[in-house]
C-alpha cells in the first residue's frame, strides 16, 4: 500500500498543505500516522481524489501557459491485458495517459496510488489561449 506525507499529497494535487490537512481532518481524504507521528494519506484514496479533480477541471477553460515535459503525479488507473497496458497519471490538473507493454507496467509496479513521472516527447504540441472576454 502506498502512503504519502501531507506535503507530497499537496504537491501531487496542486493544492496547499493546509488544504490537504483540512480534507484529512474532515474525512474527505483518509489519513493516518507513521510510527514517527507524521501524518500520511493512503495512495489509493489520493488517486480517487485526483480523479475527481480531473473531472471537475475538464469543465474549466484552458489557461494561458505551456507545460514542461516532465510531470510528477500519481497513477489513477491501470488497464492491462496480456500484451499492453494503459496507464493514467494525474499530475495536478493534468491527466496523462501512457500506452506501454504489460511487461513494462508490471516491472515498474504501476498500480493506482503509485507515484510516477511521465516524460513527454511529442512532435506536435498545441498551445491554446482562453477566449478574450
Amino acid at each position: 500500500m502506498s502512503e504519502y506525507r501531507i506535503g507530497q499529497a499537496a504537491a501531487l494535487l496542486g493544492v496547499s498543505v493546509d488544504t490537504v490537512r483540512r480534507w484529512a481532518d474532515s474525512g474527505r481524504l483518509p489519513s493516518g500516522r507513521t510510527e514517527g507521528g507524521h501524518r500520511v494519506v493512503d495512495g489509493a484514496a489520493l488517486a480517487r481524489l485526483a480523479t475527481e479533480f480531473n473531472e471537475s477541471a475538464a469543465a474549466e477553460d484552458a489557461i494561458a501557459q505551456s507545460a514542461r515535459n516532465r510531470f510528477a503525479g500519481i497513477v489513477t488507473r491501470v488497464i492491462s491485458n496480456e500484451v499492453t497496458a494503459q496507464i493514467e497519471l494525474q499530475s495536478g490538473r493534468h491527466r496523462l495517459v501512457s500506452l506501454m507493454t504489460a511487461e513494462a507496467a508490471e516491472e515498474l509496479g504501476l498500480e493506482p496510488g503509485v507515484m510516477a513521472v511521465a516524460a513527454v516527447k511529442a512532435t506536435t504540441v498545441i498551445i491554446e489561449l482562453p477566449p478574450h472576454e
